[in-house]
């Protein structure tokens, strides 16, 4: 079994913002696997996909971004899943737009959900892909954050989340480094 969470937070007020990317590639996954979140429990909205036989958990944490790790080891909890199956996706400011990073382990980098996740799951030992969000110094960062795209940077960062989405599947069947090594 497999876990793959998006990163964001609830509401429509924060629907297409650069700080949910995360759940927007949830969404992209639903479409590209006909999956429906129409599970809510342990503090996330979540549906089922099946590859191979293996159940793989699509999630969205409804605890706001700050808080995900509350969800995320919740879910883990509950469906007695060890960090090596789960693989977490969050916006990155010290990337450019659409730029993808894919890494097995780390820190935060002072993504606060993130940090939170590996505070409650007690390792850095956790699959993630990062997905660049630029940085505009001019704007403050929580302001820039939860704000929406431009229409020019909208195109950038579909492709960026397609891209991505199709990393997730080639996970399916692949080692995470081979993963890592055609999507970085």
């Amino acid at each position: 079994m497999k876990l793959i969470v998006g990163l964001g937070n609830p509401g429509n007020e924060y629907r297409k913002t650069r700080h949910n990317a995360g759940f927007l590639l949830i969404d992209r996954l639903c479409e590209k696997l006909h999956v429906e979140l129409d599970k809510n429990k342990c503090r996330a909205q979540y549906g089922f996909y099946f590859h191979s036989g293996e159940k793989i958990i699509l999630a969205k944490p409804q605890t706001y971004m700050n808080l995900s790790g509350e969800a995320v080891s919740s879910l883990m909890n509950f469906y007695d899943l060890d960090s090596e199956d789960l693989i977490v996706i969050h916006d990155d400011l010290d990337l450019p737009l659409g730029k993808l990073r894919l890494r097995k382990q780390g820190s935060s980098g002072g993504q606060k959900g993130m940090g939170n996740i590996i505070d409650h799951l007690k390792t850095q030992m956790i699959k993630r892909i990062r997905i660049g969000i630029s940085h505009d110094h001019n704007i403050e960062t929580k302001d820039y954050v939860l704000g929406k795209f431009s229409k020019e940077e909208w195109e950038v960062f579909d492709k960026a989340i397609d891209k991505a989405a199709d990393a997730i599947i080639y996970s399916f069947d692949h080692d995470f480094d081979e993963v890592m090594s055609k999507f970085n």
